[in-house]
């Protein structure tokens, strides 16, 4: 087998590795996403699983780190569509990064490290990574001035607004209420960053 072949062969079997551990973390928790259930979802063998992620924890921080990565890509994306109503729209892809499945495997992921100090070593430097890319990028998508007094803050406030409503919805569908609460919100911070 050519090095090449057997590259996309790790690639693919790492792939498939990431969105099985995300799933299992979605589906399982933190206590139900064991190795063994990973690589049975992602139908590797055990062997190949350890090889390539000898830990749980380094498992699920690479799935996370991954999907994550894949995630601000597809939302730079999708930012490049954005036209007229831009704030709102860019609103609306913030709640979609706090709501879908890589934000409840991290939340798992933080309910854990709470009392779990090796993982919370791991955890905290990838949350503080994750909160500088999504600040970074809401300031890009928004065309924020950051030296403006108020603006930091009007921008911080804003993501902890989408988190916040990304942890409201885990029990029930909030949909409505948070398209109502972002359109409010989207009128507020174009007041506060045209001021």
């Amino acid at each position: 087998m050519t090095a090449t072949r057997q590259q996309e062969r790790s690639d693919a079997t790492r792939a498939r590795l990431m969105a099985a551990t995300v799933d299992c973390l979605v589906e399982r928790g933190w206590s139900g996403t064991t190795t063994t259930v990973v690589a049975q979802r992602a139908g590797v063998s055990r062997g190949a699983q350890l090889h390539h992620y000898p830990t749980r924890e380094e498992l699920v921080l690479a799935a996370v780190a991954h999907l994550g990565a894949a995630r601000f890509a597809d939302a730079r994306q999708r930012a490049a569509a954005l036209g007229p109503g831009r704030t709102a729209a860019v609103l609306d892809m913030l709640a979609d990064l706090h709501t879908g499945p890589l934000f409840r495997a991290m939340l798992e992921l933080w309910v854990a490290a709470r009392t779990d100090d090796a993982l919370r070593a791991a955890v905290v430097p990838l949350e503080a990574e994750v909160g500088r890319e999504t600040h970074r990028l809401t300031v890009e998508l928004l065309g924020a001035d950051e030296s403006r007094p108020g603006v930091r803050a009007a921008i911080q406030q804003t993501l902890d607004l989408v988190r916040g409503l990304g942890v409201s919805g885990l029990l029930s569908d909030d949909s409505v209420r948070r398209r109502h609460v972002l359109a409010d919100w989207a009128e507020h911070l174009d007041t506060r960053l045209e001021a």
